[in-house]
C-alpha cells in the first residue's frame, strides 16, 4: 500500500510540473506570431504593397539566419537540465556562461559578415527590386541586434534546463509587447515610416538580453557569478557542449532546407493553390505552438531525470509526456476534422482558396497524428543530450522527403520532378512520420546505453 501511494505522489508531482512546465512554453510560443502579425499591420498602413512584401522577406532573411542557431537554445536546455538532476550548481552556471559567450560570439560573427549574407539570402529569395531595397534596409539594421537575441536564445534554453519556462515566458512577452509600441512610435509617432519597424525590433533585441540578465539574477536571489573562463572553456565539458550543438546545427540545417523547399516550390503555383498551401501550413504552426510546449517540457523532466539517472522517474515522467501527447492530438484531430472549414474562413475570405482545401482536407486533419511524437521525441533525445541520433533521424527523413517529393522512376533511371501540392503534403507528412518513428524506435537503446555508462 505504501508503495502504491509512493507512486501516486510521483505520478501527481509529474503531472504538475508538465502543467506548471507546458502552459508557460505554450503562452510563450503564441506571442511569436502576434508580434509579425503587427509588424505586417504597420506595414500594411504606410501606403505601398512593397511594404508587405519587404516585412516578409526581410523576416525570412533573419529567421533562416537565427534559426540555424537554434540549437544555443535546445542544446543548454539539455545541458542544464542534466546539471540540474546531478545538483551540480558550479555546473549549472559553467553551462549558462558557455551558452551566453557562444551566442555573443556567433551573433558579432554574423554582423561582420552580414553583407554576404545578406547576397546569399537575396540570391536564394530573388525578391522584386522594390521589396528587395526595402528588405535590405530592414535585414541591415535589424542584424546588429544579433549577439543580444542569439545570447536571449541561449538564456531561454537555459531556464527551461533549470525547470522554469515562466521566466522565458514573462522576457518573451514583455520583448514582444515593447517590440510592437516602440514600432508603432518609431513608425508613425516619429515619422520613421518602414525604418521605424526595424529600429524597433533591434532595440527590443537588446533589451531582451537585458530582461534575460536581470530575469537570470532574480532567479538564482542574487547569488549570480561568472565562473572563471579556465572553467568554462575546461576541456571534457567544452567538447561536450561542441558536439551537441554541432549535432543540433546539422540537424537545424536539414529542416531549413525541407522549409526552404517547401517554400521555393509552393511559390511556383497558381495564386489559389498557393493561398491553400499557406493556409495549410498555418495548421500546422497552430500545432506546433502546443507541442513544442510539451517538447520543452520533456527536455527539462528527462533531463533533469537523466542527469540524476534516476531510471524510475524517467520512464514515469516519459509516459507520463506520452499519455498527455496523445490527448492532445486526439484533441487536435478532432478539431481539424470537425472544424478545419470554419477554421480556413478564419484564415482568408477568399472562397477559391477555402474550396481548394477541400481535396487537400485530409492532410490538414492528418497534420497532428503524424507529427506529434517528432516533436515529442526530440525533446526526449535534447534531455539525454543524444542530439547525434536527432540529426541521424531528421537527415533519414530529409532524404524520405526529397525522394518522394521531386524524384520520380521512369524507364530510364530516377527523374526529378517539380511536385504537385498534394504531392508536396505527402512528402512533408512522410518526413514527420519518418522522423518519429526513427526517434521512437531508437529510444529503447537509447536508454539503455545512458544507464549502462558509469556516472561521470
Amino acid at each position: 500500500m505504501c508503495e502504491l501511494c509512493s507512486m501516486n505522489a510521483k505520478l501527481q508531482g509529474i503531472q504538475g510540473d508538465i502543467l506548471r512546465l507546458s502552459v508557460p512554453a505554450v503562452v510563450s510560443n503564441i506571442t511569436i506570431p502576434l508580434l509579425g502579425l503587427c509588424d505586417t499591420a504597420i506595414s500594411g498602413h504606410l501606403g505601398a504593397a512593397a511594404y508587405l512584401g519587404a516585412i516578409a522577406v526581410g523576416a525570412m532573411m533573419l529567421n533562416v539566419t537565427f534559426w540555424l542557431f537554434g540549437f544555443l537554445r535546445m542544446g543548454t536546455s539539455g545541458l542544464a537540465a542534466n546539471a540540474f538532476g546531478a545538483g551540480d550548481s558550479a555546473e549549472q552556471m559553467r553551462v549558462l556562461a558557455r551558452a551566453v559567450l557562444a551566442g555573443f560570439s556567433i551573433g558579432l560573427f554574423i554582423i561582420l559578415l552580414q553583407r554576404p549574407l545578406e547576397s546569399l539570402l537575396m540570391a536564394a529569395i530573388a525578391p522584386t527590386e522594390d521589396v528587395r531595397s526595402l528588405a535590405t534596409r530592414y535585414f541591415r539594421v535589424c542584424i546588429w541586434g544579433s549577439p543580444a537575441l542569439l545570447s536571449t536564445m541561449a538564456v531561454s534554453g537555459w531556464f527551461v534546463g533549470m525547470q522554469s519556462t515562466s521566466w522565458p515566458m514573462a522576457v518573451a512577452i514583455l520583448t514582444n509587447v515593447v517590440n510592437i509600441v516602440l514600432s508603432l512610435t518609431f513608425s508613425f509617432g516619429m515619422g520613421l515610416g518602414f525604418g521605424g519597424v526595424a529600429y524597433g525590433t533591434l532595440a527590443s533585441n537588446w533589451l531582451g538580453l537585458v530582461l534575460s540578465v536581470v530575469a537570470v539574477a532574480v532567479f538564482l536571489k542574487g547569488r549570480m557569478a561568472f565562473p572563471p573562463l579556465r572553467d568554462v572553456l575546461r576541456g571534457r565539458e567544452m567538447m561536450r557542449f561542441f558536439t551537441v550543438n554541432r549535432d543540433l546545427f546539422f540537424r537545424s540545417a536539414c529542416i531549413m532546407a525541407i522549409s526552404l523547399a517547401v517554400t521555393r516550390v509552393s511559390a511556383g503555383y497558381g495564386a489559389v493553390m498557393l493561398g491553400a498551401n499557406a493556409v495549410m501550413m498555418q495548421f500546422f504552426h497552430m500545432f506546433s505552438f502546443f507541442m513544442d510546449g510539451y517538447a520543452f517540457t520533456a527536455e527539462a523532466l528527462v533531463g533533469r531525470y537523466c542527469g540524476s539517472r534516476d531510471r524510475g522517474m524517467l520512464r514515469l515522467s516519459v509516459w507520463s509526456l506520452l499519455v498527455w501527447t496523445l490527448a492532445l492530438t486526439a484533441a487536435f484531430t478532432l478539431l481539424y476534422g470537425l472544424g478545419w472549414r470554419p477554421i480556413a474562413g478564419l484564415l482568408t475570405d477568399v472562397g477559391d482558396v477555402v474550396e481548394a482545401l477541400g481535396p487537400l482536407s485530409v492532410f490538414i486533419i492528418l497534420i497532428p497524428v503524424v507529427s506529434s511524437w517528432a516533436f515529442l521525441l526530440d525533446g526526449f533525445y535534447v534531455g539525454v543530450t543524444r542530439t547525434g541520433r536527432m540529426l541521424f533521424a531528421t537527415a533519414l527523413s530529409a532524404v524520405v522527403f526529397f525522394g518522394t517529393a521531386f524524384v520520380d522512376i521512369h524507364d530510364g533511371g530516377p527523374v526529378v520532378a517539380s511536385p504537385e501540392l498534394s504531392r508536396l503534403w505527402v512528402a512533408f507528412l512522410s518526413y514527420l512520420l519518418v522522423r518519429g518513428v526513427a526517434l521512437g524506435l531508437l529510444w529503447p537503446d537509447t536508454l539503455r546505453r545512458i544507464f549502462d555508462e558509469p556516472k561521470k
